[in-house]
């Protein structure tokens, strides 16, 4: 059984709206790419002593409607597979440490 991919099924979403919009493709790999991604590493010290790392990302899509969604989430089995493009298909330059 395959599984399923919601970030690659609302890829397909975006794709075909701006079929039947006829919009510019310009603007459509504007709308599939990401503004901005934040991506933290949080040591723990465990009860036991040990110390555990915890990954953590947030991703950040259009804003010129107003303000991303904020809040913390968090899900085991979340993962950026799910949020943005894999590291592969990325072709956008990281924008400076400072900004």
């Amino acid at each position: 059984m395959e599984s399923i991919n919601p970030f690659e099924i609302v890829q397909q979403q975006i794709d075909r709206c701006a079929e039947i919009l006829h919009l510019d493709p310009s603007i459509t790999a504007i709308l599939k790419s990401p503004m901005r991604e934040l991506h933290v590493s949080i040591p723990v010290r465990m009860d036991n002593g040990s110390v555990k790392v915890f990954q953590g990302f947030r991703v950040q899509y259009n804003d010129a409607r107003g303000i991303t969604k904020g809040g913390i989430r968090f899900h085991p089995e979340d993962c950026l597979l799910y949020t943005s493009p894999s590291p592969r298909d990325r072709t956008r330059s990281r924008m400076p440490s400072s900004a």
